[in-house]
């Protein structure tokens, strides 16, 4: 499709910007041809027209796919232009942190202006072997590919790293360097690769210095070339430096430094060693001090010297040449200071005895009159006469910082010369990788020489680049057979021919300077003449006459033309020089002497803009060389640059571009301006241009049919698929020339790709849609159906049960209805009946109540009518008397106040007529109402009249009542009076009862009170009671609490501190372990470089091999006397076959070696002291928690230890009696008096009092040992409980208890440390009590010798000489504590006259118990006899006795002593070696034979050895069996089944050593019949750690072995291949794609993988290999799966999506499943791969929201935060529907981790190994049944 047609709604664009260069914009309406403008939308939402240009009418660039930004690659961006690279670029630097990018052949290096962890040596080993497109950019990556193609087609190699000052050349170059020194190593111990680095330092503290770009800016160019050999190891470097900027060193402009080498010394001046130069602070001279600028943030420049220093003596420079060094730099300074004035106008003076110039002349021994001299005047030659001239203060001044420069630019070729020279070796050199560091293209406001020189170098530079990516886009197509069309490039050679052809720019200026009276002008307008109108390139200033402007490739450039020829000519005073060399200091004679010699073509560059080339051929003519000093800068500028193109182009250039992100060193900040400047300068963009104007998009077939095959339908897929296709392709682009057919790949135009890729997403949108459709249209349906079913089952059931239960209550109604009919009837008969009787009832009764209560009402009525009728008659009239009186007193009144009311009236009335009106109304107003009141007392009158007539009435029927009851009443009186006698005799007995009863009442009450007193005071006392006891109880509770609390902590507390301890000597030992077994590997790497100087010294091999920094040999080190024979068979060998070689190499590595073994040797103590310690806390631990043991039963233990041990020495002697009887049977040995017979008694004597007396002491003291721990543990429980006891008793409140809680803390604390002191007493006691056991075994020793002496004397001097023994014994620890201590020594006397009068007694004891035994012997002898001639009847011959005795007894005994056993002559150990060890094919004996069978052959071998008790054969076995083992492994030390066969043999060799030892801990679980085949004569406890050492080594070999066979399958198969097809497409890649993650044939996959496990796991299984081992082997292997994996997850963007860890998850899973299968879960290996297993959930986590950071977070516990934030940073969506991860959700993990305490590293140690441990591993095999098979050839073994 055309651009056009791309054009329509929502596409994306780019258009300019003034700001940021290119914005993104989105189109809003379709284009159409023949629009003027564009309907555009910006980001920000802001819609705007972009009028299209009406001439070129060029449409804006289209963006590309959000799948394709942040590629690796700028080649693979579907549409390659400006503002898609530096998008691209912006995105990858600012939001993912990754600063390098490759542009095809170019890595583009941003500067971060940061430190990153990204160059470490975990890095460089990551990136070493792989192809530069299988990892991410990196100059790693870059460094590898030329160090593998220098290996692979034998051709030399160039790194050019070029860019701005500023943008990270210099820190690029070096980390090449670094790699190259790191992967290949040297050739011997001179360390060549560590004087290569140690240049840089040097380097540049001479030739950096700080601008306002960069704080280490180089100020020359360099070019490096590294020598490797035939085996491409460094042997040395040569270094060629270009244009040092030599006018730094008088002038700096504004925050500007001079060398950093003259502020070092500086800082560095109040040192005692630099006094002598008289220096002081940089602001004190004038060449230090113009640019204000003296310090740089963060540099401690005293430091940077000692750095310096270091390297200069690394190199080889003394310590009298770097001072000679210091002195001319102090020179230069003080030359700079010295002032130079004005005589008159036309000379000058110094005036005299200035400081700085004497300072100058004494640090140079040179004469102050003459420099004096010279610095003002000047000597001119004519042909006739010489004459001196005088100088202008301001051309003197001139001509004195002409001569600093002078001085400085040879003090600077000396110092590259020596450290070329010691770069340099006396090995051949076979290949070279140069590393090219130059400037970058430069232009500023004012551009002069140096500026054009650059710039010149960057034309060649970008020419030969220009050329090469064309050449290899050539060798593409023509190797993919696609018709070649010339593409058209920029070619600069129009530029050069301006600069360098003939009348060119330099021409012209050299020219010049030949003329007498050359000046700036009129070269400028030469040049103006020349080229104006000859050469396009060539323009004039419209202002200026004196400057010029090229058009260079990058940019248009102004030069200035005012200082050319003086740059130009560098001409500096022949007088000064010869000063100069004639100074008596010799450095600075060598300075300028070296400088006349050694010039070439190649070589000195002086001037200004001068640069410095040192020659590799010095030995040119003096002709040449006076000539060439002749020539200008500008000549020797173009011919060596000429020479260094001639290199590069005999090379194979790789590229690195470095840019300047920002102008203000901000990191991480990305100028779009500044950036696409560098862009267009240093060649991206050419290369962008050139590859899009091909075929910038490549694909292999397969990799187009796994992407597209979307696109296809199922009938356009055939077998062929070339064929498919190309078909597809027919279809989908209908232009054929957007795209060819390759032999192996397609290519693209530029924008194919986004437009398939538009294809691709349109399809899956489509098809998404539709199975979207499908599957809701089907879930929906089937929803529907469901519930349609359900509801008519619902409905069925429901109306099923209705119907049931409508004929269920219609039949309950029927029967309701005549159930309710007859029990109503019976109810309301019932209820009738009963209210009807209850009617009756209730009428009867209250009819009779009503008659009663109504005759009573009239009986009551008639009663209160007389009641009333006198009531009222009473009261009538007595109202009457009170309303008469009051009315007359109320008329009185009333009558009396209306008179005075009157009497008023009537004189007001007489005053006023008004008033007397007013009056006389108010008066008739109230007589109205007073007539209204007198009506109503009227009222009130009658009716009281009424009423008390009524009153009268009842007063008069009351009183005849009255009457009448009066009579009856006097009756009563009368009867009273009668018996009032009788009341009065009562009442006052009635008051005596009264008395007594009220006394007793008070008694009553006062016992009351007194008991409800004293039973409140009792209840008080009790509730006060239970309320103590309540307390009492709460506390006993809490403290019960608390004091289980505090036990429970204290246990757990105790719990905790020995499980820590314990995990921190684990730990301690896992770390000696494991640095023990380190430096076994560095010891078996000393051994291979030994061997191989010697395999050198024989012969010189050449080979293409490549050597591993980390490759070591399989050899170990030498034991015994095998080493000290090869040691010296090697140097026999090196001094008859070679006088070349160093010797003192050899020297070096044989102390390097001996040192090593001293420090393996003090490791191993070192390790065993540690696992001493580790199980002597052990055991500690598990004697605190044992309180059950008591003294008897360590008693009954010790005693039958001591048992024990007596009875093996009463087998021992009757062994010895067996024999000394069968060794004198012929001569009556059986017979008293006889030598056996003695013998015997002897030996019977002293072994009885032996043990006895050993068997007492060892007894008292362990007794005592037991008794003292049990005092000592009784004494720490009775202080606990009394302590606690005490306590208790004491708490009464919370403060109380509070205190006593810390009280008892401190309690605790103190009985701890009680505990530990005595248990470090303990310790102590226990050592000594352990030495003075040692010292009594060795006494029993020595005196087992001393009976063994004393049995060959006669009877007689036996005693004497135990006498003899004895005392001599006795005074020498008699003097050895008198040494000591005298007051012991007293003590020590009285002890042992006590021990000897034992002595005494005991020789008594001995006397009788002889008597004794003699005796028994007798008795004994004759019993031998009687069984011997029984048992011997029938087996003599006629010369032998008859009462022979033991020998047919003691048959059966010696065949179960010596079984077992192989024996062997000694001139057959040569044999058993070769045909058991190194002709032995380990496949037939692990199938067909016992496994470990050659281990136990030896060791069989070994036991007979023992047997004989012959130590040279013991120790020549062991010696000859190592080396053999070593030399077998060093011969197919890859073979993984040859080593895994020797891992189980030693590992078994070692077991049987121990197990067969007679150490008790390796004989528990042994049988009878194998603790007798025990070793008897020899501890070969150093042999086993020397066999360890070896198992070591031969595990580390496996693991190598088995590492360099996973290695290749690891990536290919955990990441690349895809074990779930179609969970993620190929995404489009660039030139450098990677390989397809397809499996194609060949590739490996995870059943690879886990194929090989099972092989490696089934070979040790058939090996004998111990599960424990096997397991151990394992965990390593998964080790380094997932070590490897998440190393190459890290350092690939492509890998780094969702579907790839849903891939990684299902391999995981599958390697978990082969665990359990193999029954291996325990190991350990599962949690090897929890890092990778969590890199994977994190790839597939939802990276959004704050819940998901903190998910993250606790999630990822195996992952660094490094590796959190890398991964985040890499992921990549590799489809559009994916989203990438937000820059602030970076940031939240990052704040959120912030706290972690864990290495900053990146990458896993893939080089790490397990410290490998052998547990004790018994055989049950008994060794009398082990048969030997005659197909291991070892007839001449014997079985004994």
């Amino acid at each position: 499709p055309r651009l056009s047609e791309l054009l329509t709604c929502c596409a994306r664009v780019w258009i300019p910007d003034a700001e940021e260069v290119w914005k993104s914009a989105e189109l809003t309406k379709d284009y159409k041809n023949g629009d003027t403008s564009l309907q555009l939308m910006l980001e920000d939402g802001t819609n705007i027209e972009h009028k299209l240009d009406p001439k070129t009418k060029n449409l804006p660039y289209l963006r590309n796919p959000d799948i394709l930004v942040g590629e690796n690659d700028l080649t693979a961006l579907s549409y390659l232009h400006e503002p898609a690279v530096l998008h691209n670029l912006k995105v990858r630097f600012i939001d993912s942190k990754l600063i390098y990018t490759y542009c095809g052949i170019v890595l583009v290096a941003i500067n971060p202006y940061e430190p990153l962890p990204i160059y470490g040596s975990d890095i460089i080993n990551a990136y070493s072997g792989q192809n530069m497109g299988d990892m991410d950019p990196h100059i790693f990556a870059v460094a590898e590919e030329a160090y593998k193609q220098m290996a692979r087609d034998e051709r030399n190699q160039s790194i050019i790293v070029s860019g701005e000052s500023g943008a990270g050349k210099t820190v690029s170059a070096k980390y090449a360097m670094r790699y190259f020194a790191t992967v290949s190593g040297s050739t011997s111990e001179a360390n060549v690769e560590q004087k290569v680095l140690a240049s840089n330092p040097i380097m540049e503290a001479i030739g950096n210095a700080k601008t306002t770009r960069n704080d280490n800016s180089s100020r020359f160019g360099k070019y490096i070339e590294i020598g490797f050999d035939t085996r491409y190891r460094i042997i040395g470097a040569n270094m060629r430096t270009y244009l040092l900027e030599k006018s730094r060193v008088v002038f700096q402009a504004d925050e500007e430094r001079n060398y950093h080498i003259f502020y070092q010394l500086c800082a560095s001046s109040h040192l005692p060693e630099y006094k002598m130069l008289t220096l002081s602070n940089a602001n004190d001279f004038l060449y230090t001090r113009q640019g204000r600028s003296p310090v740089i943030v963060g540099v401690d420049d005293t430091m940077e010297l000692s750095t310096t220093r270091k390297a200069f003596t690394l190199l080889g420079i003394n310590e009298s040449n770097q001072m000679g060094l210091f002195q001319v730099l102090a020179a230069i300074l003080h030359l700079g200071n010295v002032e130079i004035k004005d005589r008159d106008s036309d000379s000058s003076v110094i005036p005299p005895n200035n400081r700085h110039l004497t300072a100058f002349c004494e640090l140079v021994g040179v004469s102050y009159q003459d420099m004096s001299q010279w610095l003002c005047h000047r000597k001119l030659k004519t042909a006739t006469e010489t004459y001196i001239k005088t100088l202008p203060r301001l051309q003197a001044t001139n001509a004195r910082d002409a001569l600093s420069k002078h001085i400085y630019a040879k003090l600077f070729n000396w110092i590259v010369a020596h450290v070329n020279k010691a770069l340099i070796t006396n090995i051949t050199q076979h290949s070279f990788i140069g590393v090219l560091d130059i400037y970058g293209f430069e232009t500023f406001e004012i551009n002069s020489f140096e500026q054009f020189c650059i710039n010149y170098a960057n034309e060649k530079l970008q020419q030969q680049f220009n050329m090469h990516v064309f050449k290899l886009e050539q060798e593409e197509y023509m190797r993919e057979q696609i018709p070649w069309t010339l593409i058209d490039f920029y070619d600069n050679q129009p530029c050069i021919n301006l600069i360098e052809a003939k009348m060119g720019i330099l021409d012209l200026l050299d020219e010049e300077c030949k003329m007498p009276k050359g000046s700036d002008d009129s070269w400028a307008q030469k040049l103006y003449n020349t080229h104006l109108k000859t050469c396009s390139l060539f323009e004039k200033p419209r202002m200026s006459n004196r400057a010029f402007i090229i058009q260079h490739f990058a940019d248009k450039v102004e030069y200035q033309c005012d200082g050319f020829l003086e740059k130009n000519k560098d001409t500096v005073n022949e007088e000064q020089i010869n000063v100069l060399k004639a100074s008596k200091f010799h450095l600075l004679v060598e300075l300028f002497h070296d400088g006349e010699k050694a010039i070439s073509p190649t070589g000195q560059v002086a001037g200004t803009g001068g640069r410095t080339r040192l020659s590799i051929k010095p030995d040119k003519s003096r002709e040449k060389s006076s000539k060439e000093n002749k020539k200008t800068v500008g000549c020797q500028f173009r011919n060596s640059l000429h020479m260094l193109m001639g290199t590069l182009n005999a090379t194979t250039p790789h590229y690195v571009r470095c840019i300047k992100p920002n102008d203000f060193k901000l990191g991480f900040t990305f100028d779009p301006k500044r950036a696409v400047q560098q862009l267009r300068a240093c060649g991206v963009l050419e290369t962008i241009r050139i590859s899009a104007a091909g075929f910038p998009s490549r694909w292999t077939y397969q990799e187009f049919f796994s992407r597209y095959r979307v696109l296809m339908k199922q009938k356009d897929v055939l077998p062929d698929k070339k064929l498919t296709c190309r078909n597809v392709m027919e279809q989908l682009v209908q232009d054929q020339d957007k795209y060819q057919f390759g032999k192996t790949k397609i290519f693209f135009r530029a924008g194919q790709v986004a437009y398939l890729e538009k294809l691709r997403s349109e399809k899956l949108r489509v098809a998404c849609v539709r199975i979207q459709k499908t599957i809701r249209c089907w879930l929906a349906r089937k929803k529907y159906l469901r519930k349609r079913s359900a509801a008519i089952t619902i409905q069925r059931f429901t109306r099923g049960y209705q119907a049931r239960c409508l004929a269920k209550f219609m039949r309950r109604s029927q029967a309701a209805t005549v159930i309710q009919k007859y029990q109503r009837m019976c109810v309301e008969r019932k209820h009738y009946r009963q209210k009807q009787a209850a009617a009756l009832v209730m009428q009867t009764i209250l009819r009779a109540y009503m008659a009663r209560q109504k005759y009573q009402a009239l009986l009551r009525e008639h009663k209160v009518v007389i009641i009333q009728k006198r009531v009222r008659g009473w009261l009538a009239r007595c109202w009457y008397k009170r309303c008469l009186v009051s009315i007359v007193y109320l008329q009185c009144c009333f009558r009396r106040m209306k008179a005075r009311r009157q009497l008023k009236k009537l004189k007001i009335e007489a005053r006023s007529v008004e008033h007397f009106k007013k009056l006389n109304k108010g008066m008739e107003n109230k007589i109205m109402q007073l007539q209204r009141k007198l009506d109503e007392q009227n009222k009130e009158k009658r009716l009281v009249n009424e009423k008390l007539v009524a009153l009268e009435n009842t007063y008069t029927t009351e009183s005849e009542r009255m009457r009448g009851e009066l009579g009856r009443l006097r009756g009563v009186e009368e009867d009273a009076k009668n018996k009032g006698n009788q009341v009065t005799s009562l009442l006052e007995e009635l008051e005596k009862l009264r008395k007594e009863l009220s006394s007793t009442q008070k008694e009553k009450k006062t016992i009351e009170d007194w008991a409800q007193t004293y039973r409140s005071e009792m209840e008080k006392m009790v509730s006060e009671l239970k309320e103590q006891n309540g307390s009492l109880k709460k506390e006993k509770d809490d403290l019960n609490r608390l004091i289980q609390e505090q036990s429970q902590q204290m246990t757990e507390k105790m719990v905790r501190a020995i499980a820590e301890e314990t995990q921190q000597l684990e730990t301690n030992l896992n770390e000696e372990r494991s640095r023990y077994q380190n430096l076994l590997t560095e010891h078996r790497r000393l051994e291979e470089k030994h061997d191989d100087l010697k395999e050198e010294m024989n012969v010189s091999k050449p080979g293409h091999r490549r050597t591993d920094s980390t490759h070591s040999s399989n050899g170990s080190e030498y034991t015994y006397n095998s080493e000290c024979a090869e040691l010296e068979e090697g140097s026999r060998a090196a001094e008859d076959v070679t006088r070349g070689i160093d010797t003192s190499l050899t020297l070096k590595l044989q102390k390097r070696l001996t040192e090593l073994e001293q420090e393996k040797q003090s490791l191993r103590n070192e390790l065993e002291n540690k696992e001493d310690q580790f199980l002597r806390a052990r055991a500690r631990d598990d004697v605190e928690f044992k309180k059950a043991r008591g003294a008897e039963l360590e008693y009954e233990s010790l005693k039958r230890q001591e048992l024990e041990s007596e009875n093996k020495k009463l087998k021992h002697d009757l062994v010895d009696i067996r024999q000394s009887l069968l060794g004198n049977a012929a001569t009556g040995a059986g017979a008293p008096g006889s030598p056996a017979y003695k013998v015997v008694l002897e030996q019977l004597n002293s072994s009885c009092e032996e043990l006895e007396v050993r068997k007492e002491e060892v007894l008292i003291l362990r007794s005592q040992l037991v008794s003292q721990k049990e005092a000592m543990h009784h004494k720490e429980t009775m202080t606990e409980l009394s302590v606690f006891v005490e306590d208790v008793s004491k708490l009464k409140d919370a403060g109380e208890l509070k205190q006593a809680y810390m009280g008892l803390k401190d309690t605790n604390r103190l009985l701890e440390h009680q505990l530990q002191t005595q248990r470090r007493g303990y310790d102590s006691e226990v050592e000594s009590l352990r030495g003075e056991l040692q010292n009594v075994k060795e006494d029993n020793n020595r005196q087992q010798q001393l009976l063994a002496q004393n049995l060959q004397l006669p009877p007689e001097a036996r005693i004497e000489a135990s006498l003899q023994h004895e005392i001599t014994r006795l005074t020498n620890e008699n003097l050895e504590l008198l040494a000591e201590d005298p007051t012991a020594s007293r003590e020590a006397r009285v002890i042992i006259l006590r021990r000897m009068v034992d002595l005494m007694e005991q020789l008594e004891k001995q006397d009788r118990t002889i008597r004794k035994l003699k005796k028994q012997l007798k008795v004994y002898s004759k019993r031998i006899g009687e069984m011997g001639a029984g048992q011997t009847e029938g087996q003599t011959s006629p010369g032998q006795m008859v009462d022979e005795p033991i020998h047919p007894v003691n048959i059966p005994r010696r065949e179960k002593d010596f079984q077992g056993m192989l024996e062997y002559k000694k001139e057959d150990e040569l044999k058993l070696v070769k045909n058991l060890i190194l002709e032995l094919k380990p496949r037939g004996v692990a199938v067909n034979l016992i496994p470990g069978l050659p281990a136990y052959i030896l060791f069989m071998c070994l036991r007979h050895a023992d047997y004989v008790n012959d130590d040279q054969k013991v120790r020549t076995l062991l010696t000859s069996t190592i080396n053999s083992i070593k030399k077998i492994l060093k011969k197919r030390g890859d073979d993984f089944e040859t080593v895994s066969f020797w891992l189980a043999n030693t590992c078994r060799f070692l077991h049987c050593l121990k197990q067969y030892s007679g150490d008790e801990a390796f004989m528990k679980h042994n049988t009878q019949r194998q603790n007798e085949h025990t070793l008897s004569n020899f501890d070969l406890a150093e042999y086993r750690q020397v066999i360890s050492d070896l198992a070591i080594q031969i595990y580390q070999q496996l693991i190598k072995c088995m590492e360099n066979i996973l290695q290749p399958m690891i990536v290919s198969g955990m990441l690349e291949h895809e074990t779930i097809q179609g969970v993620s497409g190929v995404k489009p890649t660039g030139l450098r794609k990677r390989t397809a993650s397809i499996a194609d044939e060949g590739t490996y996959t995870l059943d690879s993988i886990l194929r090989q496990l099972s092989a490696f796991h089934s070979t040790m299984c058939q090996h004998g290999t111990d599960p424990e081992l096997i397991k151990q082997v394992v965990k390593q292997q998964f080790y380094i799966i997932g070590a490897v994996t998440l190393n190459n997850l890290l350092l690939r963007k492509d890998m780094c999506s969702w579907s790839k860890g849903m891939q990684i998850r299902y391999n995981v899973s599958q390697q978990e499943e082969w665990l359990r299968d193999k029954g291996l879960m325990v190991c350990g290996a599962k949690e090897t791969l929890e890092p990778l297993i969590q890199a994977a959930q994190l790839l597939q986590v939802k990276k959004k929201t704050d819940e998901d950071a903190d998910a993250i977070c606790s999630m990822c516990l195996a992952l660094t935060t490094a590796q959190i934030v890398k991964v985040l940073n890499l992921y990549t969506p590799v489809n559009e529907f994916e989203e990438r991860v937000s820059v602030s959700f970076i940031r939240t993990i990052q704040t959120r981790l912030r706290d972690r305490c864990e290495s900053p590293q990146l990458l896993m140690d893939t080089k790490m190994i397990y410290p490998v441990t052998f547990p004790f591993s018994p055989s049950s095999l008994a060794l009398e049944t082990i048969q030997i098979p005659s197909s291991l050839n070892l007839g001449f073994l014997t079985r004994v």
